[in-house]
């Protein structure tokens, strides 16, 4: 039974394109406090390794440091990283994402990872050896190559020319030379957060599967197809325990697969952020939980941010409700029920045009917040003596 001051531990992800996982927090919370001012709310963002993974670690009191970087298309820019200790936590979305495409121009064979090489690069010179990589929303498929070729690696021609790190120019490379890595790139622990489970080649792999989200035509998706299995190649030649077909090989258009070849370990991005974000603590100082994201469907099932954080809640004998844009008709409050998720508030049932609107979503999330507060109180126990 919860107590008069509930203990409210706030975990959302991202309203992807809308809210970050902060701001659906801090207006469900005001929303609360409103009719609950007694409530103890915690606010911890969650992310699956994607964008909205270095907010999760600026809320678990890491320092922002920003460093040298490249975007999406090779262009030279400064980005933040996250450090704590001889640690330095890295989202690639940030850097070389999809949402980095300032004209929104998608260009899938001559976008690259290079900038997120090079942030790596910048946080081995300032002496971190423990750093986590949070791939997700590539605007590339380039295999990781240009991560590589950021922390000192290079592609040769056959004539032994330099060739750019681009799905276009893996074409005409002969070899990957790793004898230039930066040395303290093998002595680095590296954890890449995958979001997917892909691996890098064959139809289920990066470009067949999410090529299309980065631009590629069927002419083009064969392409970046070739071009993986060429790279698969020329990695293999310098490092033959990488596994293409190694489970979140194709996360952030192959960059898992270069993560393998670094040594790195791959780890589901949900749990590593909700371990970051020191969620299993925050469970012993709770009475109830509040997740949530833009759209609650299949997806969600497969392993996404909210059901984590709902199994974790089940499993410390706790409510979670969810919080989201929209649902999928699909999936039933059994169904939910058996996941973990108590009860579920949608944005657009209070207010249609709410989940595309940051203003109206905002309003939303406070009177749904305000909602949840009323629910709870038929949970409360009231003041000694009266009704």
């Amino acid at each position: 039974m919860l107590r008069g001051s509930p203990r409210i531990v706030l975990a959302p992800d991202k309203f992807k394109g809308t809210l970050s996982a902060g701001e659906v927090a801090d207006c469900l919370s005001a929303g609360i406090r409103g009719v609950l001012p007694a409530a103890a709310t915690r606010v911890l963002p969650v992310a699956d390794g994607g964008d909205g993974t270095l907010e999760v670690a600026l809320a678990a009191e890491h320092t922002l440091v920003e460093v040298p970087a490249a975007g999406p298309r090779g262009e030279p820019t400064r980005v933040g990283i996250a450090t704590r200790g001889s640690a330095a936590v890295v989202e690639l979305a940030s850097i070389c994402g999809l949402q980095e495409l300032a004209d929104g121009q998608l260009l899938p064979e001559r976008c690259t990872t290079l900038g997120l090489g090079l942030a790596l690069r910048a946080a081995l010179e300032l002496g971190f050896r423990r750093l986590v990589v949070g791939l997700g929303g590539s605007a590339s498929t380039d295999g990781g190559a240009g991560m590589l070729v950021g922390l000192g690696a290079r592609l040769l021609d056959d004539g032994g020319r330099e060739v750019p790190p681009t799905p276009q120019h893996l074409a005409h490379t002969a070899r990957l030379d790793l004898s230039t890595l930066t040395p303290a790139a093998t002595q680095t622990d590296f954890t890449f957060a995958v979001d997917v489970d892909t691996p890098l080649l064959g139809p289920h792999g990066a470009a067949h599967v999410f090529g299309p989200q980065k631009g590629a035509d069927p002419e083009a998706v064969q392409r970046l197809e070739q071009a993986m299995a060429r790279w698969s190649r020329l990695v293999q030649d310098a490092i033959p325990e990488a596994d293409p077909q190694a489970a979140g090989a194709g996360a952030a258009g192959g960059t898992g697969f270069a993560g393998l070849a670094l040594g790195g370990q791959l780890r589901s991005g949900s749990d590593l952020c909700l371990d970051l974000s020191g969620f299993d603590e925050a469970l012993c100082q709770a009475d109830v939980v509040v997740t949530g994201e833009g759209r609650l469907d299949a997806q969600t099932l497969l392993g996404k941010a909210p059901l984590k954080v709902a199994a974790r809640a089940k499993a410390a004998g706790l409510p979670a409700i969810a919080v989201v844009g929209s649902r999928s008709t699909e999936l039933s409050d059994r169904v939910l029920a058996d996941h973990g998720f108590g009860r579920v508030y949608a944005l657009v049932d209070e207010a249609p045009g709410a989940g595309q609107d940051p203003a109206l979503s905002r309003r939303t999330l406070r009177t749904i917040g305000a909602r949840i507060a009323r629910d709870l109180c038929q949970f409360i126990p009231s003041p000694s003596g009266s009704e």
